[in-house]
């Protein structure tokens, strides 16, 4: 859970830098990324905001990605949907992954969510990325990794056009 959550553009672009920098280091757990968007400020929108925190995601070496896939939870909460038989397939799914490339399955869930009902879905997704090679599936985490930034960065600034009036 963010401890700073609904923060709105402008209050964000005021925040003292320290401030900033844990603000956004909730959303990503590296402090490099989190330095680099709090001295970019201000942002004149939530998109060029977005812009920024995904390229200076792609600026990250590769020791800091993988400790940023260390710190994300596996996907074990979508095996609650899944029968006895498709959860057995999907555990040792993602033992295969973690053998084959380094670190867990990483999927936003906004992905999980636009699976729709059947989380077979995310099996299948599973199933494609084992065939990545180790290049296409680090740019693809990155790439879900970029989703969740994103996702976490909306919590922390509330809606663009700001909260209705009460």
């Amino acid at each position: 859970m963010l401890m700073h959550q609904g923060l709105g553009l402008e209050t964000f672009n005021d925040l003292p830098r320290r401030k900033a920098v844990h603000a956004l280091y909730e959303c990503c757990c590296s402090h490099t990324w989190a330095s680099r968007i709090a001295d970019a400020r201000p942002f004149r929108s939530h998109a060029e905001l977005f812009a920024r925190a995904d390229a200076e995601l792609d600026e990250l070496s590769d020791a800091d990605i993988d400790y940023l896939a260390s710190t994300h939870r596996p996907v074990g909460k979508t095996c609650a949907g899944m029968d006895v038989a498709t959860q057995s397939v999907f555990i040792d799914a993602c033992r295969m992954y973690i053998e084959r490339f380094g670190y867990g399955y990483i999927v936003c869930s906004a992905t999980l969510d636009s699976a729709g009902e059947d989380p077979r879905e995310v099996l299948v997704d599973l199933g494609h990325r084992l065939d990545n090679s180790h290049e296409t599936e680090r740019k693809v985490m990155r790439e879900e990794l970029a989703k969740v930034n994103r996702i976490r960065i909306e919590r922390v600034l509330g809606p663009e056009e700001g909260w209705p009036p009460f």
